[in-house]
Order: C-alpha cells, then sequence, then structure tokens
C-alpha cells in the first residue's frame, strides 16, 4: 500500500478509530459534567482554508434546566442540582505559518450561574462566577492535501483556570484543575462529486487529561460533527450567504477519583443543528442551534433543551 492510499484510509476511518480506542480502555473516555466540548466541533467556521493569519471570537450559551436519566425526563426531586447556566466566551488566534503548518491559541472566559440545594436538607444555594478559563494551545497540520481539506490537531489545555471557587461542585467549577491532551481531525469535501452544488465537512475531538487535581479527574470527551450546505448565495455587494445542517455527536463515560461522581456523569448525545454562515471579504460569522434528539445519561443530570453557538471570525 502506497503513502497516498494510506492517508487516505487513515482518514477514512479515524473516527472509528478514535471511538473504538476510546471503548476499548477503562475509564479513558470521561468528560465534564456539562457537556461543553459540542461547541468545540461545531460549524466550518475555524477549518483551514489558507496560510495566513485568522482571529476568532467564540460565544456559547448553554442552560441546564432538566433532570434527566437514562432516556428520559426525571422528577426534580431526583436531583439535588436545579438550574446551570453558563455563557462561554472564547477569544482565539489560528495562524498557519504555510500550507501544511500552523499553530492556534485559544483562551476563554466563562460565566456560570448554579442553584443546587445544601446537603442534609438545607436550602436552595445560588452561586454566579465568571473567570479566565482553561487555555487551549495546539499545533494543525494541513498537508495530506495540496488544497488543505484535510488535517489533524494535536494540543493540550492547561489547567490555569480556579477550580476551588466556593459553592460549586468539581464537575460544575470553570476550571478543571487537570493537563488533558487534545487531538483531532477535520475533512471538506464535495458531495456528489466536483461539479456538485453541495459541500460538507466532518470534525473529531479528543480531549484527554493525563494530570489532574484534588482527587478529582474531570475526564476525556469524543466529540464529533458531520455537516453539509449548498453552494453559497451571494450579492452584488460580495455578501455570502450559506445555510448549513449539522449532525452532532458527544460521548463521555463517568467521573473518576475521590471527588468525581461516577454515578450521575457520563451520557451519548446526538443533536440536530441548522445554522447559518454569512461572508463578507475576510470576515466570516457562523451561527447555529442545537437541538438534542437522542441523550442517555447515567443516574441523574441536569440537560439543555436546546443551545447555541455563535463564532464571528477574521482573517487578516
Amino acid at each position: 500500500m502506497g503513502k497516498r492510499e494510506w492517508v487516505w484510509l487513515t482518514m477514512k476511518y479515524r473516527y472509528l478509530i478514535l471511538i473504538a480506542f476510546c471503548v476499548g480502555l477503562p475509564g479513558f473516555c470521561e468528560a465534564c459534567a456539562c457537556g461543553c466540548g459540542i461547541f468545540d466541533v461545531g460549524t466550518s467556521a475555524l477549518l483551514p482554508q489558507r496560510s495566513g493569519t485568522s482571529l476568532f471570537l467564540r460565544y456559547a450559551y448553554l442552560d441546564q434546566t432538566e433532570n434527566w436519566s437514562g432516556t428520559s425526563a426525571a422528577p426534580d426531586s431526583d436531583n439535588a442540582d436545579r438550574h446551570i447556566r453558563t455563557l462561554y466566551a472564547t477569544a482565539g488566534l489560528q495562524h498557519l505559518f504555510n500550507r501544511r503548518w500552523g499553530l492556534r491559541l485559544e483562551l476563554p472566559y466563562d460565566r456560570r450561574h448554579f442553584a443546587t440545594f445544601e446537603d442534609g436538607g438545607g436550602g436552595l444555594r445560588r452561586v454566579d462566577r465568571g473567570q479566565v478559563g482553561d487555555i487551549r494551545i495546539s499545533g494543525v497540520y494541513t498537508g495530506f492535501s495540496d488544497d488543505m481539506s484535510s488535517g489533524v490537531l494535536f494540543g493540550v489545555k492547561l489547567a490555569n483556570g480556579d477550580y476551588r471557587a466556593p459553592g460549586f461542585d468539581r464537575d460544575t467549577q470553570l476550571g478543571s484543575g487537570s493537563v488533558d491532551m487534545l487531538l483531532g481531525a477535520y475533512r471538506q469535501m464535495h458531495l456528489g462529486g466536483q461539479d456538485s452544488r453541495w459541500s460538507g465537512f466532518e470534525r473529531v475531538q479528543l480531549q484527554v487529561p493525563f494530570s489532574t487535581s484534588g482527587g478529582y479527574r474531570p475526564g476525556s470527551e469524543v466529540n464529533a460533527a458531520l455537516g453539509a450546505y449548498p453552494l453559497a448565495w451571494r450579492n452584488d455587494a460580495g455578501i455570502a450567504l450559506t445555510p448549513t445542517l449539522q449532525a452532532l455527536f458527544s460521548y463521555r463515560r463517568s467521573d473518576g477519583g475521590r471527588a468525581g461522581d461516577a454515578e450521575n456523569t457520563g451520557y451519548f448525545r446526538i443533536l440536530a443543528s441548522p445554522g447559518m454562515e454569512l461572508g463578507y471579504r475576510r470576515w466570516r460569522l457562523a451561527l447555529d442551534v442545537e437541538v438534542p434528539l437522542y441523550q442517555n445519561v447515567r443516574g441523574n443530570q441536569l440537560v439543555a433543551p436546546w443551545q447555541a453557538n455563535l463564532t464571528i471570525s477574521v482573517h487578516i
């Protein structure tokens, strides 16, 4: 088998390889209780297109109000937690030194509202917190094809975010207290041949903690996105408008460590995500709303009936 055929085969089956790798190692695929990692694979707005520097700002909104157990809603009385609302704001820079190698930096600032009943029959406790989250640093390789249509990302999530804020459980802290390995892959393609008016993309990301603190393992997660979109509508002013439709997949296993709640963490979710991308010269704006189609959670967990993601980027 030649090098080109090996690269094609590896890219074609990389999702199956990653998921099989995670399932095959006990405790390997765990994740944060809030399920925020799905925002990292949504939309194609940040997929590498050309060398140079891109700046981006991403806003994501997640409002968890419904208690869920297994594949259906459960009584509120089964869960001490009542409400988790989070606004994620991430500023980032992506620089491609050439058509093969690049670097990506992400600096998050998150705000969270958390409401839960005190242990021992206490009253409802409400706390709010805003802080700089865990920074991500990733390398980017786009040299599998001349048109940069496929590539991989590899890097680390740092442990700079605070995980000791009063009033929060360990699995609802904005900082994880862990250093995580990041590994991802993407591919952009024409659907139905080179002359087709439809294009698509696929992305997958794996996050694995390898250094933890405070007796809590926030866990790893696998998130994937499959998207399709038609040829953009353009006007004389150069504005391009493109509707998008995505299927999002998110899988994790229970948290670990003595401070983790293994009985009430871990899930598998499938979401539908219609959206729109607006382009003008070097600017792009992408908005999508994500609605669960299927979710299977362990124990009792708060879930969101919908969530949203907005990304603004510019190539400079």
